[in-house]
């Protein structure tokens, strides 16, 4: 799977999940402080991407992940659906 198919699904998760235009989301935008998500959506958030990309994202890797690149980037490499 390339990196824009993965941006493009995690952007539909992200628009979906968060109400968010799927227009505005970039690699750029920030989880915390450009979606306000609390620890309970990202822990969502992140289950979510682990059933659509059956990827195991571990405490520590989920913790490390605040952009939409670097989630891309993320699945990109850990991805079993690749």
């Amino acid at each position: 799977m390339s990196k824009d198919e993965i941006f493009n699904k995690i952007a539909d998760i992200i628009a979906d999940r968060f109400e968010v235009d799927r227009d505005k989301i970039t690699l750029d935008l920030n989880f915390k402080t450009d979606l306000d998500a609390d620890s309970i959506d990202f822990v969502e958030f992140i289950l979510e991407l682990e059933d659509t990309f059956g990827a195991e994202i571990s405490d520590d890797a989920a913790e490390s992940l605040n952009t939409v690149g670097e989630a891309v980037d993320y699945i990109a490499s850990n991805s079993a659906k690749k």
